[in-house]
């Protein structure tokens, strides 16, 4: 690249803000189409996918990347048809853009409402998953947005070649190719020019680890959707239906182990606690799950469970353990989850509705459940096609973002000559 990183993402900042103005205008058949294109596209070059992907996971192996990081650095054919699939299942939702709401007439007599409209420029930085280029993009351009993605250097070729699939059907729906951009260099300052560019981009969302997210949101000049932590709870209550709390606390633990929505911390009720530990810890150890418990779990399940620090009621294992703490009962949970979780997600397991009742009013989370799995917090299951990530900000846009997370909402006045007097 001759040019130098400051000039060339100025340049990708500038286009892409031309480019917002005809998506933002853009109708629905024409986002569709690009969609649909863009997923013939994938489909005629799996074999250009899988060679491009094959570059990176042999850079990769020479780089010393872990196997979990090669994993989700693949494309398999199946991760293919996922993305295909993606594309398809965004075009088909509803578009949100243009919708009118809440008209009403006030008493000078114009009307008033709220316009749904794009947020214009969103910058995504993320790592690893080349797929994540096709989430980002369809759900985007669905929103009227242009993008600029930044992925991660290890994923160049893929991104590439995925991109390209993409521009194909930006320019058979006549969209500019502009709307979405990759950016080419590797060079890591881009991601602190991408997010200094308030007069380009209107809002950045990282999607990776920790680091990442933390960095981005110390140095951003721009708005961040994000979440830094995913130290999700289920607290079983003294009326909970014993049954039910196993399979939930089960479930939300060991489905799976790296999703930021997965159960880190189990609160039980000391005069529930006799009756449904001993059968989950059964469940957990045959799963391969290390146990780290309070002075009362370790009473009732004895000396493979290991004690629990003040550090472990703050950490989000990503992995195969699990805190327990005995609590003395509903407010005893809700402090705790107020004070040791990151606002992501918390469930309770109780029969009792006022209980239940107080935990979703009094639990500080962008999604609280009851009688459920935490592993439920997504976009797809939470019925929005898609999502970008999780948010655990309270401004603007809070757990999975989907479509209409990535808008906002402008007056619109509607009159008849009307003046005010």
């Amino acid at each position: 690249m001759t040019e130098s990183v400051l000039d060339y993402m100025t340049r990708l900042g500038r286009a892409a803000r031309e480019a917002s103005r005809v998506t933002a205008r853009a109708t629905t058949a024409q986002k569709n189409n690009a969609l649909l294109a863009a997923a013939r596209a994938l489909d005629a070059a799996r074999e250009e996918l899988i060679r491009a992907n094959a570059q990176d996971l042999d850079n990769g192996r020479a780089n010393g990347l872990d196997e979990a990081m090669l994993d989700r650095l693949a494309l398999t054919p199946a991760r293919i048809d996922d993305m295909i699939e993606g594309l398809r299942q965004v075009a088909g939702l509803p578009d949100p853009i243009g919708t009118i709401r809440d008209m009403r007439y006030m008493p000078s007599g114009i009307q008033v409402g709220k316009m749904r409209v794009p947020l214009g420029v969103i910058g995504i930085i993320y790592e690893s998953r080349p797929n994540v280029t096709i989430d980002a993009a369809s759900l985007c351009l669905k929103s009227g947005n242009a993008t600029i993605l930044r992925g991660g250097s290890e994923a160049i070729h893929s991104n590439r070649a995925i991109a390209a699939c993409i521009q194909q059907g930006l320019a058979e729906a006549g969209l500019p190719a502009a709307c979405v951009q990759v950016v080419e260099t590797t060079d890591r300052a881009a991601v602190g020019q991408l997010i200094a560019m308030p007069e380009f981009v209107d809002v950045i969302v990282p999607r990776g680890g920790k680091g990442l997210i933390e960095r981005i949101s110390r140095d951003a000049r721009v708005p961040v959707i994000k979440h830094l932590d995913g130290i999700c709870h289920v607290y079983i209550d003294v009326a909970a239906d014993v049954d039910k709390a196993i399979r939930v606390a089960d479930n939300a633990k060991t489905q799976r182990f790296a999703p930021c929505n997965t159960m880190e911390t189990l609160l039980v009720h000391a005069d529930i606690a006799e009756r449904v530990l001993p059968p989950l810890a059964d469940i957990y150890r045959a799963k391969g799950v290390e146990l780290r418990g309070c002075a009362a779990t370790r009473a009732l399940l004895g000396g493979g469970v290991l004690e629990a620090s003040e550090e472990d009621w703050h950490t989000e294992y990503n992995a195969p353990i699990l805190s327990i703490r005995v609590v003395d009962g509903l407010e005893a949970a809700i402090a705790h989850i107020n004070h040791y979780g990151s606002h992501h997600t918390d469930a309770i397991i109780t029969e009792n509705f006022t209980d239940a009742r107080r935990f979703l009013t009094e639990v500080d989370s962008s999604s609280v459940m009851i009688n459920a799995s935490t592993r439920f917090a997504d976009g797809f299951e939470y019925g929005l096609g898609a999502e970008i990530g999780i948010s655990t900000d309270k401004l603007h846009a809070r757990g999975p973002v989907g479509l209409e997370g990535l808008t906002s909402e402008k007056y619109v006045v509607f009159g008849d000559g009307h003046v005010r007097g």
